[in-house]
């Protein structure tokens, strides 16, 4: 990456996929700036078609998105085909969100007059996304923000810029006024540059704590600005009385390696009843060991592909030494299977013994393993982290997920199956360093418009019946 260009390569094979040119942020904003009112005037209904026929154009170009994707990420084109489904299906979720959350309300008030509640706008919204799911991810922002009235700036992450760049393509092609949703390409300096613009109106982000807390500080100087945050987690995943181990075993490596571990749902750590834990593992390496690493196009397909480039690769290789150093027990460790390539094989390190477990999101195919005496200390230690995004149960015992749901810190709280696949019927957030209780999915409705609430009469009739001298 140039000062002036951004070029994106195929994690799997090194190859050249994408060039583009670096964008001005300043032009952007003042693009979106001068579009968003006309956009904003549009009724709800013509805004709404708009985005059902960026819908269908998704769908007449399905395959080569899909494709796209699987060769900027690396995964599996399965799961990419996935994530294109996902992109088509949000237009109809959040048209219903939209309604349900911020539909307009009608009530009979004093004196004939009636309240109004009705939402509005904020502006312009920038929209920050990471790599991982890139066009599901910020498509989740984009479309409830559009349809609410804003227009957008988008920055995808400069791993992923050709998915960024296709999307935004596909939401011309249905209609979307140009100056509604800007592209803006670079890097990391162009998010913040983005981020701190005065000229915006909110952020939509989705990433890393440590980049969400930045952001926090920053705008906690600008309340009259939305904030979004959808940050990562040190997911737990729990498995206490069940007797298939190896259903148990899959949920677990679902949850854990799905997408080579590059998710913010994805299980970190196996908190697991000490008398199961080594019928347990030796099920997860059974699974391990027939699990297909390979390229999103090879054939049998893949179940997960390289991470998303070598520095990723290098820095959980690291963080697996950190463990390790720290008095972690390797079970299984990671390999590289293919020479200069981000390829990482499943790794699995048992920190039970580690009396300082670091409470960090480890963004790979890395599992922790912690052995517990007794489900209230299993749940506690569930519970030892400063995140708070998903948490999983695998038990027979209906009882056991009543404590764990009442007792568990999380937004997303399953039993019995993977941290990951959550509906995007539902809301979608975290407490703690997960995000600042603005969740997305279902619930994104409710951060890209704000409510108005208005007392309304068609004749003005006052009269002051207290306090006045005769007159």
């Amino acid at each position: 990456m140039s000062d002036t260009e951004l070029v994106s390569t195929e994690p799997a094979t090194g190859a050249f996929l994408w060039r583009g040119t670096c964008g001005n942020v300043d032009a952007e904003v003042a693009r979106a700036r001068a579009s968003w009112a006309a956009w904003a005037a549009q009724p709800l209904s013509y805004r709404a078609e708009a985005l059902r026929r960026f819908s269908n154009v998704v769908r007449a170009r399905a395959e080569d998105f899909a494709d796209l994707i699987a060769r900027e990420t690396g995964k599996p084109l399965w799961e990419a085909r996935g994530e294109v489904e996902a992109v088509m299906a949000k237009v109809d979720i959040a048209i219903s969100a939209f309604a349900e959350r911020t539909g307009q309300r009608r009530l009979d008030a004093q004196m004939g007059s009636r309240l109004a509640l009705r939402h509005k706008p904020h502006g312009v919204l920038a929209v920050l996304v990471p790599y991982n799911l890139p066009a599901e991810i910020a498509n989740g922002h984009i479309v409830p923000a559009l349809l609410a009235g804003n227009a957008v700036v988008f920055k995808p992450s400069e791993k992923t810029p050709a998915t960024g760049a296709y999307l935004v393509d596909c939401y011309r092609a249905a209609g979307i006024p140009e100056g509604c949703v800007r592209l803006l390409i670079g890097g990391p300096e162009t998010g913040q540059a983005l981020a701190e613009h005065p000229r915006i109106d909110g952020l939509l982000f989705t990433g890393s704590a440590r980049t969400g807390l930045a952001l926090n500080r920053r705008f906690a100087e600008h309340p009259e600005k939305i904030l979004a945050l959808e940050m990562g987690g040190n997911n737990p995943i729990l498995v206490w009385d069940t007797p298939d181990l190896y259903t148990a075993a899959v949920l677990v490596v679902q949850s854990a390696f799905l997408s080579a571990g590059q998710r913010c749902t994805a299980a970190r750590r196996l908190i697991v009843d000490q008398r199961l834990a080594d019928p347990l593992l030796e099920q997860v390496n059974a699974l391990i060991d027939r699990m297909i690493l390979d390229g999103p196009h090879a054939d049998p397909a893949p179940f997960m592909g390289p991470m998303i480039d070598n520095d990723a690769a290098d820095r959980l290789t690291e963080r697996f030494l950190t463990l390790s150093g720290k008095g972690g027990r390797p079970i299984r460790y990671l390999e590289r299977p293919v020479e200069g390539r981000p390829f990482l094989t499943p790794a699995l390190i048992d920190m039970t013994e580690t009396s300082e477990r670091p409470d960090a999101e480890v963004f790979g195919p890395l599992l922790q393993v912690i052995r517990a005496e007794s489900f209230e200390a299993a749940v506690a230690e569930a519970n030892n982290t400063r995140y708070g995004l998903c948490a999983t149960l695998v038990s027979q015992d209906p009882r056991r997920y009543d404590a764990f749901w009442a007792n568990i810190r999380a937004g997303i709280i399953n039993w019995n199956r993977p941290t990951i696949g959550t509906s995007p019927k539902a809301p979608f957030g975290g407490l703690g360093w997960s995000g600042n209780h603005r969740p997305g999915g279902f619930y994104a409705a409710d951060h890209c418009a704000y409510p108005v609430t208005s007392s309304e009469a068609e004749q003005a009739r006052a009269s002051i019946g207290v306090g006045l001298r005769d007159g």
